[in-house]
């Protein structure tokens, strides 16, 4: 297995934790910025009322976008499963 092999599956994996992962943490990102807002508009410093909204657009963001995470992560699976005998050899 050669240095360029190495780094290009690690550049894959990270590229693809970025893909998966960015979604969410993008709904995640707006949830609270608008949370953010609404406390500082309302002077209401209740710290967890951040974390229902929160949970609840993570949740309905997996429901949507569940599906095509799934069907990223298993091209990427099976691209290394499928390459396993020049990763080894």
């Amino acid at each position: 297995m050669s240095e360029e092999m190495v780094i290009s599956l690690a550049e894959k994996g990270v590229y693809t934790t970025l893909v998966v992962c960015g979604p969410l943490l993008a709904i995640a990102l707006i949830i609270g910025v608008i949370v953010s807002v609404f406390q500082a508009a309302t002077q209401i410093q209740e710290q967890t009322l951040a974390f229902i909204p929160k949970i609840v657009g993570i949740l309905l963001g997996l429901v949507f976008l569940g599906p095509w995470m799934l069907s990223h992560m298993l091209s990427y699976t099976k691209d290394i499963l499928m390459n396993l005998t020049q990763y080894i050899g």
